[in-house]
């Protein structure tokens, strides 16, 4: 058997990813263009070189995401099929967690969860608007940065206290809660708020929204692992959410290595299953 290749297609990205006849996971890259079709035909042509691989060593293509609807006829000719893209994310985040029953977290433009059970069929719970996308028009429109990489360098040197109003600040007690939750994003913004509070207040926002949600999904199955993937997971910012989580909710909430692959891995293990 030869090659499996993924392709996870947005809107102007392409992630590609392939398993070799043993199920060993050949290495993903990403593309990005002005056009699904030539982000697609960038990355599929990018990943068989650095892989010395040609058109008789594939054996099949599997495709999800968003953009794959732009391709209507099968690439070089290959075998390809189409998967779609919530059992991709639940494949994938089992893949990469080795987890037999979480939550899986999405986070792109928008954030999409799914309950995936090794075994069965991933089941798409729902989603929210808030994601990356959120995340961008927000910086935009106050900060003047449309790149999650400036948002996130700023944001690095950030202070929530000039922004976030915590439950701390409310009561000594608390009521049982942490201090350190926040009880409003943006509840507090002082007048001495810098360009790089507000951008950390905005990543805040967007990973407590996305974090929460996941919280509530997990408690409705009765498990405690959840697996966060996609772009955002890459921010600086990503791990001290999901510290603050697991603290503060007993959670075992991860991103795990490769979690911006998720998806596109999830795509080519379905040809697996």
């Amino acid at each position: 058997m030869g090659v499996v290749i993924g392709i996870d297609v947005g809107g102007s990205t392409t992630k590609i990813v392939g398993f070799d006849e043993n199920q060993n996971l050949i290495a993903p890259i990403c593309v990005t263009a002005n056009d699904p079709i030539t982000s697609i035909y960038g990355a599929f042509g990018k990943f068989t070189a650095s892989n010395n691989l040609g058109l008789r060593d594939i054996k099949k293509v599997m495709i999800t995401g968003v953009g794959s609807s732009a391709i209507t006829k099968p690439i070089y000719d290959l075998d390809c099929a189409s998967t779609p893209e919530f059992r991709s994310i639940g494949l994938g985040g089992l893949y990469l967690s080795k987890f037999d029953d979480a939550i899986i977290v999405s986070m792109g433009t928008g954030t999409a969860l799914v309950h995936a059970v090794k075994g069965n069929d991933p089941i798409y719970l729902g989603g929210t608007g808030v994601g990356g996308g959120t995340l961008m028009g927000l910086s935009k429109t106050m900060l003047g940065l449309d790149t999650i990489k400036h948002i996130d360098d700023i944001a690095k040197s950030g202070n929530l206290a000039n922004v976030d109003l915590k439950v701390s600040d409310l009561s000594k007690k608390n009521a049982g809660l942490s201090g350190e939750l926040t009880a409003a994003n943006f509840g507090r913004v002082s007048d001495i708020a810098s360009k790089n509070d507000i951008a950390l207040g905005l990543v805040n926002m967007v990973f407590e929204t996305v974090g929460m949600m996941s919280i509530f999904a997990a408690r409705q199955y009765g498990i405690k692992d959840i697996v966060l993937t996609g772009n955002l997971t890459s921010m600086s910012q990503a791990n001290d959410v999901v510290e603050m989580f697991n603290k503060c909710f007993d959670v075992n909430m991860i991103i795990p290595e490769m979690a911006q692959f998720s998806t596109v891995i999830g795509a080519a293990i379905s040809y697996f299953q």
